[in-house]
């Protein structure tokens, strides 16, 4: 099978498995084809370019691999993909599962179940039926489809970005703001209408304004630089930079300047960065120095502020609903009005007592 082939074949069962959950991005499709040529990542500097013409690191083919890498064996439910073996692993799947007649895969391996709806409990045991669908209960959420609700919030924020502002996320500990930045940044391919490089930092990882400028150019791939040297390489970049705990700024190791800077670079509809932050309180707030200057937030005044609410008792009992769906458990009425009551439409909260009551109905038939 030549690798072109190969590719859309794996596109296809991408689409028919996951939809547009789960997308091969156009530089993991380049790496993809090169790879099956059994090319090496320090090869394809010399093979594949940035639009400015620049050549990216090894280590960002690196990391791009192993994201691929890891969407294939996901979605193929394969766990033996390793990169020096990445073509004879995936022939040895296409001489399983390809119909050459047909050129159309027969499915002996199993999909991954979908858990937006309700599956058949029959034949499945106890164990299997019970385990605890409440998960994450802390940090935030990154698979699809353990994602829930906020369509509204989506569409507006897409809106916002799409009329070429950046926006900042803001609400309380808990209430969603990073699973859905997080979420806004893996669907950004799709929804904007001018494409830009997704890059997610957040910042409770970092520690100073060195750490940050480092991370920044590792996951946009380029060289490590600040200031007028940033600003150069940058030119001919289109990014889109979710920052998470953006309030982290104003702790020791970071001053004004940083944003003052991220403000210079994503003022104007072509510059190169647009934000979408997310903070427990407005902009203005939460950076008292710039009042203590008789100045506003230089994020403030460009960032529109999208504010997340608890959800409302309608919505957390459909979650409830929804998670439960998939295993032999049913909550009392009395139990999901305590959830609602104790939770007050947190997220975070609901979780973790919704977790904590199902774990009581395993331990029951335990």
């Amino acid at each position: 099978m030549e690798a072109e082939e190969a590719l859309e074949s794996i596109k296809q069962i991408f689409e028919e498995r996951k939809g547009k959950v789960v997308l091969l991005g156009k530089l993991e499709e380049k790496v993809f084809l090169l790879s099956w040529q059994g090319m090496d990542y320090g090869d394809m500097i010399c093979q594949i370019y940035k639009s400015n013409g620049k050549p990216y690191t090894e280590q960002y083919f690196r990391e791009i691999g192993k994201k691929l890498i890891d969407k294939i064996k996901k979605v193929l439910n394969i766990d033996d993909l390793e990169k020096r073996y990445f073509k004879e692993e995936l022939e040895n799947f296409f001489d399983k599962n390809y119909n050459n007649s047909t050129k159309k895969l027969s499915y002996t391996t199993a999909p991954e179940p979908d858990y937006t709806t309700s599956p058949e409990l029959t034949n499945n045991t106890v164990s299997d039926l019970n385990q605890n669908p409440f998960i994450p209960f802390s940090g935030r959420v990154e698979e699809k489809y353990l994602f829930f609700d906020r369509e509204r919030e989506i569409r507006r924020i897409f809106e916002v970005l799409n009329s070429g502002s950046s926006i900042v996320l803001i609400g309380e500990e808990g209430i969603g703001k990073s699973s859905l930045l997080w979420m806004i940044n893996q669907q950004a391919r799709n929804f904007l209408k001018s494409e830009r490089q997704p890059v997610f930092l957040d910042l409770n990882l970092l520690h100073n304004e060195s750490q940050f400028y480092s991370e920044l150019c590792h996951e946009i791939g380029i060289p490590d630089s600040k200031d007028y040297q940033l600003t150069r390489n940058l030119r001919s970049c289109k990014i889109l930079l979710a920052i998470d705990n953006v309030g982290k700024l104003t702790s020791e190791g970071f001053t004004r300047n940083i944003r003052d800077y991220l403000r210079g670079l994503a003022e104007g509809s072509n510059a190169p960065l647009k934000l979408i932050l997310a903070a427990t309180e407005p902009l203005n707030n939460l950076f008292k120095d710039s009042q203590e200057q008789g100045n506003t937030s230089p994020l403030a005044g460009i960032c529109q502020e999208e504010h997340i609410h608890p959800w409302d008792e309608f919505t957390m009992r459909a979650f409830i609903t929804n998670r439960l769906a998939r295993t032999s458990v049913s909550f009392t009425e009395d139990e999901i009005i305590q959830l609602i009551q104790e939770s007050g439409g947190h997220p975070r909260k609901l979780m973790q007592l919704c977790y904590r009551t199902y774990s009581r109905y395993v331990e029951s038939l335990q």
